[in-house]
C-alpha cells in the first residue's frame, strides 16, 4: 500500500482539496486498496476542523466530496509512515526538509513537479475569491493525475 500526505499550512484548503481529489482519482481507478491517502498542515490553528467551506463547496461543484476530512498537524512520525508527502509551495517544502531526517529527505516533493518543472507552487486560496479556489482546482486536479501516473507506474 503507497502512502500519500498532502501538506500545507492550516489543512483547511491546500492540502485537503489535493487529498480528495486524489482520493476521488484513485477511486475511480480502482486503486482504493493499494494507495491510500491524508493530509496535513504544518501548522495546528485548525486541528479538528473541518476544510474552509469555500473549499468544500468548490470541490463539490467538481464532483468531490471532502467534507468528511478534519484538519491535524504535520508529526514525525508522519515521516516515517507515509511514502510521499507533497508540499503545496516551496515554504512548506523547506519547513518539511528541515524536520524530515536525512532518510526521509528523498519523500519529500513539490505537489505539482510530477506534472511540470520547475514545480509552481499552489497559491493559498484563503484570502482570494471564489475564482482562487477554482484555479487551485484546476492546479490540483493536473498534479493528481501527475501523481496517480507515477505511482502507477513504479507499482505496475
Amino acid at each position: 500500500m503507497q502512502q500519500v500526505l498532502f501538506v500545507c499550512t492550516g489543512n483547511i484548503c491546500r492540502s485537503p482539496t489535493a487529498e480528495g481529489v486524489f482520493r476521488h482519482q484513485v477511486a475511480a481507478a480502482g486503486l482504493a486498496d493499494a494507495i491510500a491517502t491524508d493530509s496535513v498542515g504544518l501548522e495546528g490553528w485548525h486541528v479538528g476542523n473541518p476544510p474552509d467551506p469555500r473549499s468544500i463547496q468548490a470541490a463539490a461543484r467538481r464532483g468531490v466530496d471532502i467534507s468528511d476530512l478534519r484538519a491535524r498537524q504535520l508529526t514525525q512520525e508522519d515521516f516515517d509512515r507515509f511514502d510521499l508527502l507533497l508540499a503545496m509551495d516551496d515554504g512548506h517544502h523547506r519547513d518539511m526538509l528541515r524536520r524530515a531526517t536525512r532518510n526521509q529527505r528523498g519523500k519529500v516533493r513539490m505537489f505539482m513537479e510530477a506534472a511540470c518543472q520547475p514545480a509552481p507552487p499552489v497559491p493559498d486560496p484563503y484570502y482570494g475569491g471564489p475564482n482562487g479556489f477554482e484555479s487551485v482546482l484546476d492546479m490540483i486536479e493536473e498534479g493528481a493525475r501527475a501523481w496517480l501516473r507515477e505511482l502507477e507506474a513504479r507499482n505496475p
